[in-house]
């Protein structure tokens, strides 16, 4: 098993949306960066465990679990000249662009934030910390999942 992080804006599409989506299951679309999206595309497997981030907002930080529940499609967004994801260059026989389906997995019982996680030296290898990463979507390593988990009731 694997496990990432994805970012999301709270205003745009948070941890309560995707909690409040039938069978508390959604597509994670509008990926537009070739890195993230062969993560996504290569490497998410069903089972694997994500942690759900709000970012841009007043405080960043790890809110949620989710879990993959299906594997790299392409994503349809990237088709369709009225959404926002709309990627002219992308069609359905070529597609550029892919998703994955996320599952709602629990709420953390506190935002453990972008701020303390910086604070720690264990977590000083963890991708999000990295200078200039921008990346929606990250790995996280074993040994830094268990670790942010051991902070949720500290």
């Amino acid at each position: 098993m694997n496990y990432w992080l994805m970012k999301s804006e709270p205003d745009t599409f948070g941890i309560d949306d995707l909690f409040n989506r039938p069978d508390q299951t959604e597509h994670w679309d509008g990926v537009r960066n070739y890195q993230a999206r062969n993560m996504m595309r290569d490497d998410m497997k069903i089972g694997d465990q994500v942690f759900f981030y709000h970012s841009n907002c007043d405080e960043p930080g790890i809110v949620g679990i989710m879990q993959v529940v299906r594997e790299s499609y392409p994503d349809f967004t990237a088709f369709d000249p009225d959404d926002k994801h709309f990627d002219p260059k992308s069609n359905p026989d070529k597609p550029s662009w892919y998703m994955v389906d996320v599952k709602f997995v629990r709420k953390l019982s506190r935002n453990i934030s972008l701020r303390e996680l910086k604070l720690k030296p264990e977590l000083a290898d963890l991708a999000l910390l990295r200078r200039g990463n921008r990346l929606s979507i990250m790995p996280v390593n074993a040994e830094q999942w268990a670790f942010i988990l051991g902070l949720e009731n500290a």
